[in-house]
């Protein structure tokens, strides 16, 4: 698997589990890239949806993908404070072209007091018996429902206090 080079800008493309496009971030800017970890970075990117509908994001934004979890996070920083989107996936591949994952439906948003929400579970049953997830993916996914929720309550990993602000601070000596 190739890895990519810091500084580097890249795409990041979500796909469901049937192999359909679901949304494509134009550009985020690699801070860290190893064969087991991604940390990227990006601020007012365009997203394109599967039905060809854009937006732009709103605020920076810190993207971890790790190859050994069935999750990413991005942590989004807002004048309140660090806000997490977690997003139940496929562990991420990096081709050269995109950092790639797929999406399994399944979210938890973290506030900045740390407290959460598991969102989406009717999408995911709904998603699991069109698709027809396969049962150990299934149980991998609760599995990392639980690992995330763990790593959110003990604060580690990317929800270390300092995390999302020291890895946008390096992102800052990319943008100047």
């Amino acid at each position: 698997m190739a890895v990519p080079i810091e500084g580097e800008p890249v795409q990041i493309h979500s796909y469901k589990h049937n192999g359909h496009i679901h949304r494509v971030w134009e550009e985020s800017t690699i801070l860290k890239g190893t064969q087991n970890l991604i940390i990227g970075a990006n601020d007012r990117t365009m997203v394109t949806e599967s039905d060809g509908r854009t937006w732009i994001t709103r605020e920076p934004a810190i993207c971890y993908f790790h190859s050994q979890y069935w999750f990413n996070i991005i942590g989004m920083l807002r004048e309140d404070g660090v806000y997490y989107y977690c997003n139940l996936s496929s562990p991420f591949i990096y081709d050269g072209e995109a950092v790639k994952y797929i999406d399994y439906d399944l979210d938890i948003k973290v506030f900045p007091d740390m407290t959460f929400n598991l969102l989406d579970e009717d999408e995911y049953e709904r998603h699991r018996q069109e698709m027809r997830y396969p049962t150990p993916i299934d149980k991998i996914l609760w599995a990392n429902v639980d690992k995330l929720i763990f790593l959110i309550r003990q604060r580690k990993g990317p929800f270390a206090p300092d995390f999302v602000d020291g890895w946008y601070e390096r992102y800052l000596t990319y943008r100047r």
